[in-house]
């Protein structure tokens, strides 16, 4: 059995971008870890959270939740805070992930893997694509950090989660023709400048989660005091969540692009 390890950059996008893929391989047997950088502090506030202290407690209860729903064997916090969306003052505060040393934050997340790298038949890493899907500086900040951790435990096989631009920009646009009031065109500058995702022709991996999308509704679900972000896709009819949510996508560094592999397994 495998070991497929992921660093996500906060508690909900684990179920978001790859909640699928993660419920797929804890299913068939084989031993997902979840790593979440930070803290998620800059998150949504419900009314009934009073304190900034209580809404950390809220999103470790939620995001432990969720990796039950989702099958995660293991569950662990990198240590740091969350920075914020570009340009907030939150990012020049201390202990902010993106102030971090790549090296030092390699180091915590290293010593993780050389665990896990324990007794697995094939061991596999997954981090973000070269922007972390739409800017946000921590999501850039776990590019940096994975790859650096990779190189210093030996990692061969190294993959980016990604979303499918091409793809999203079709959905978009058949959402437009059949009546439908989303506004969000994926081709348009996210929060870095550039648009959301990858091109399919970048991308390596295409992994079916089809027969997995109720236990990722459920993990988004379970995220609930962050609604902003997460009750789109919990408001969707099971057609249009199937149909958004059905595939998810992945870059193997290192391998030729455009291709549609099925599994994170292959040699």
């Amino acid at each position: 059995m495998a070991t497929i390890l992921f660093l996500h950059a906060h508690p909900d996008d684990e179920c978001l971008i790859s909640g699928g893929t993660i419920a797929k391989y804890a299913a068939a047997g084989h031993r997902l870890v979840l790593i979440t950088a930070t803290d998620g502090q800059h998150g949504e506030r419900p009314a009934d959270i009073a304190t900034p202290a209580e809404l950390l407690a809220r999103r470790r209860d939620e995001l432990a939740a969720s990796c039950k729903i989702l099958g995660v064997s293991r569950y662990e916090w990198l240590g740091y805070a969350d920075s914020g969306m570009t340009g907030w003052p939150q990012n020049d505060a201390d202990g902010a992930f993106i102030r971090s040393d790549v090296d030092e934050a390699a180091a915590r997340l290293v010593r993780i893997i050389k665990e896990e790298q324990q007794g697995t038949d094939q061991f596999v890493l997954v981090t973000y694509d070269w922007h972390g899907n739409y800017g946000h500086p921590d999501h850039v900040h776990v590019h940096k950090v994975g790859p650096r951790a990779a190189q210093l435990a030996d990692v061969k096989n190294l993959f980016e989660v990604t979303l499918n631009r091409d793809f999203f920009a079709e959905q978009f646009e058949w959402s437009k023709a059949n009546g439908g009031d989303n506004d969000f065109d994926p081709r348009e500058p996210a929060d870095d400048g550039n648009p959301m995702g990858e091109p399919e022709a970048t991308i390596t991996h295409h992994i079916d989660v089809s027969a997995h999308v109720d236990a990722k509704r459920r993990a988004i679900a379970a995220h609930a005091s962050q609604f902003s972000d997460t009750g789109f896709a919990t408001e969707l009819s099971d057609e249009a969540f199937q149909r958004a949510f059905g595939t998810e996508w992945f870059i193997r560094v290192g391998a030729p692009a455009p291709s549609r592999v099925a599994s994170l397994l292959d040699a």
